[in-house]
């Protein structure tokens, strides 16, 4: 899975949960910028804030691969 997918994975958990942006960046403690970027598939190196993300929306790792 590439950062836009991953973004795109993101994007599409948050609004089923009927989250906004800002609401998702207040959950995890972080800039709704970060979001923006997240879920537009900007490569981060702040992978804790994108698993933190993926996390809130119900998303989970299991074996590298995304489950939602």
């Amino acid at each position: 899975m590439d950062a836009q997918a991953f973004g795109r994975m993101v994007a599409r958990a948050r609004k089923a949960l009927g989250l906004t942006q800002r609401d998702l960046a207040l959950a995890i403690n972080t800039g709704e910028r970060f979001i923006v970027d997240l879920e537009a598939g900007k490569p981060t190196a702040q992978l804790g804030k994108a698993l933190a993300a993926a996390q809130a929306v119900g998303i989970h790792l299991v074996d590298g691969r995304a489950q939602s």
